[in-house]
């Protein structure tokens, strides 16, 4: 029985909430408080499993009482943020201190929202309850990066090698780790992460800040290169396409695919597609399969294919998966993944003896 507790200054979130999860098979409401500082008071007699946290509340706001929960007693954590701009850049330093997935909810017609988003909501609180919570700190790119802090800024150049990343739940902490490694040499990388739409531009602008490498929300027709992170915008599809001797993005609306838009799987598969050989494709920690049968697809073209490994995951889920379908030809620790996004490896490296 996953024991949830919802942390909420409004009453109809409250209420709502607790609606829609009492009766659900697995699930129980342990409580639900209007601020942290009454929250505290239900966890000295009953700990929850996870944590469904609001941002903005009386007394203590929702980040502080994060990074005191993650520091003393780690615990997953679902933001439950509002839709707009303000909301998407404090639920990004929600995330980096280690909430482990978002529930939007908007302004007006929040009770129907909620109501419509009820199998959502439930997927993500049995995810959280199957993490591994924690606090990743990156090392600054600025002063000791793993490659170091004086690479020249690289030339606007042809190139045949890109990375393709896919990733989830705990995706955003994972992300931050490996883009502060990178110098800005790094090859050209095309991410989806799956997030709302508003997020991704907040979770880009705050990773843009902190690394050598310029990391944006992608835009249709950019072009992937050297130095540079496309993130998937929330919302729409991204697909690798060809373009003379250079690779770029199509940004485009479309139905849902393994569940998603955008979708790992849609990445990968145009990856395969217009990459081909030259393509590693890296799949990260995550809830569910998407990017699986994509990845499977890539590692047929010749791409190499990596997945992150299940200790260092927060949930071994689309791993796990791409794993299962045969589509990787190595495992890593999120530690060992950005030399080897810089080192051009090889599958030979991985070939078992």
């Amino acid at each position: 029985m996953i024991k949830v507790l919802i942390v909420d200054d409004s009453a109809v979130v409250r209420q709502v909430l607790t609606g829609l999860l009492d009766g659900v098979s697995g699930i129980k409401v342990i409580g639900a408080a209007p601020d942290p500082i009454f929250a505290m008071k239900k966890m000295e007699t009953e700990w929850p499993d996870v944590i469904v946290l609001d941002i903005e509340m009386p007394r203590m706001d929702g980040v502080t009482f994060l990074k005191k929960l993650m520091s003393e007693h780690p615990t997953p954590v679902v933001i439950c943020s509002t839709l707009t701009e303000k909301g998407a850049e404090v639920t990004m330093q929600a995330m980096s201190a280690g909430a482990v997935d978002i529930i939007t909810k908007p302004k007006v017609n929040l009770r129907n929202f909620l109501q419509e988003s009820k199998a959502t909501i439930i997927d993500v609180i049995k995810a959280a309850a199957g993490s591994r919570p924690r606090t990743i700190k990156p090392v600054a790119a600025s002063t000791n990066s793993l490659f170091g802090a004086s690479a020249p800024k690289p030339m606007v150049q042809t190139t045949d090698r890109v990375i393709v990343i896919g990733t989830s739940t705990g995706g955003t902490q994972a992300l931050e780790y490996l883009f502060t490694q990178l110098p800005r040499t790094a090859p050209p990388i095309v991410v989806v992460q799956h997030m709302p739409e508003h997020f991704t531009a907040a979770f880009a602008k705050r990773l843009d800040g902190i690394c050598q490498v310029t990391i944006k929300e992608a835009a249709h027709n950019d072009r992937a290169l050297p130095g540079v992170v496309l993130i998937a915008p929330g919302g729409k599809h991204m697909l690798l396409q060809r373009s003379g001797a250079q690779y770029q993005v199509e940004v485009k609306d479309g139905p849902l695919v393994s569940r998603h838009r955008p979708s790992v799987d849609v990445l990968f598969r145009s990856s395969a597609q217009s990459a081909g050989a030259n393509a590693v494709g890296i799949i990260l920690t995550g809830m569910g399969d998407d990017g699986a049968h994509g990845m499977k697809e890539m590692h047929d073209a010749g791409a190499l294919t990596i997945a992150q490994d299940e200790t260092s995951c927060v949930v071994y889920g689309m791993p796990k998966e791409a794993v299962k379908l045969g589509a990787v030809d190595g495992i890593l620790p999120l530690s060992a993944i950005p030399q080897l996004i810089m080192q051009a490896p090889t599958r030979a490296l991985f070939k078992k003896t």
